[in-house]
């Protein structure tokens, strides 16, 4: 017949027959040996242990997205892309290129010069006023842009590049910026801030410059990695200075420098801090559907503003 244990003595919350002197470092209830777990510092309970399980998202990143086992793997391909488009318009002509007319934005339209491959009129952004200039030998030709149904336009000028200056800037920035911007988003979120940053800068084009300036670049999307970054590092209290080094230094460059889109920078920085906002802030209950909202309310924002533009040009 067994006694019953002393009640001065301490016993294990799980197993009161059993005398125990260890607590629990989570909950600090006293527990047995059969009950001891080993922690990161000293040992929990079987009850904690399961609940710090259930609590703990594993695989996930602090914004709700799928932690990425290559972060630099997304960027490694856009930058692929990039590279590959650069090299068949390089391959087809360069500046020359017929390619450069059907890949590059251009909001309504441009008049192209004859007999010079890849030369337009800047001043003539009208099809009559193009046509009207055609002579015998000498016929001019007018290639539609995004308000005449290019609006393919508007995602193909974000991987189109034809100096080499240009496309090496861009997918440098790239390399160095999308790797950090995925470990922290996931690889979902990041495309996600990545494809719609380079649209809303494509629309700040489509608006902002004339109808018949012709716009490429990733600049954009680069611009919106940045502002995404901006606001998840304020966010979370990390420091910025270098980030905002390498902003300043951007924004001087864009200022001071000549065939520098203005916009399509403005526009990328404005849409990828707006999407940092929507995945950084969304609320923790039901995150993944906030951040789905947020993101649709940007997306429908940039196809209104698409069509608004296309109203006044048509």
């Amino acid at each position: 017949m067994s006694t019953p244990p002393d009640s001065s003595l301490p016993v294990c919350y799980r197993h009161p027959g059993k005398e125990a002197y260890i607590r629990c470092q989570r909950c600090e209830r006293s527990i047995c040996p059969d009950c001891m777990i080993p922690a990161a510092v000293g040992f929990q309970c079987p009850s904690c242990v399961h609940q710090g399980a259930k609590q703990t998202r594993s695989g996930r990143t602090p914004y709700g997205g799928q932690r990425s086992g290559n972060p630099a793997l997304t960027s490694m391909v856009l930058i692929g892309l990039n590279a590959l488009v650069f090299l068949f318009i390089r391959g087809t002509g360069g500046h020359s290129s017929e390619w450069v007319s059907r890949l590059a934005l251009t909001p309504l339209g441009k008049c192209l010069a004859p007999d010079q491959p890849g030369a337009y009129y800047p001043g003539v952004e009208s099809e009559a006023v193009c046509k009207a200039g055609n002579a015998p030998g000498h016929a001019t030709e007018w290639a539609h842009g995004v308000a005449g149904g290019e609006w393919w336009q508007l995602v193909t000028s974000m991987f189109a590049h034809v100096d080499f200056m240009h496309v090496a800037f861009n997918l440098l920035a790239l390399w160095f910026l999308g790797p950090q911007l995925e470990m922290i988003l996931g690889r979902t979120r990041f495309l996600v801030v990545y494809l719609l940053s380079g649209l809303t800068g494509s629309a700040a084009v489509y608006w902002l410059s004339g109808a018949g300036e012709q716009t490429l670049g990733a600049s954009g999307a680069i611009f919106g990695l940045m502002g995404a970054l901006l606001v998840v590092g304020l966010k979370t209290g990390g420091n910025v200075s270098q980030l905002l080094l390498w902003i300043g230094l951007n924004v001087f460059i864009t200022i001071s420098g000549s065939n520098i889109s203005w916009q399509g920078h403005l526009g990328g920085f404005i849409g990828g801090a707006l999407l940092g906002a929507v995945l950084a802030y969304a609320p923790k209950d039901r995150r993944t559907l906030w951040q789905a909202i947020g993101v649709s309310l940007v997306l429908i924002a940039v196809v209104g503003t698409v069509a608004a533009r296309t109203a006044v040009l048509v």
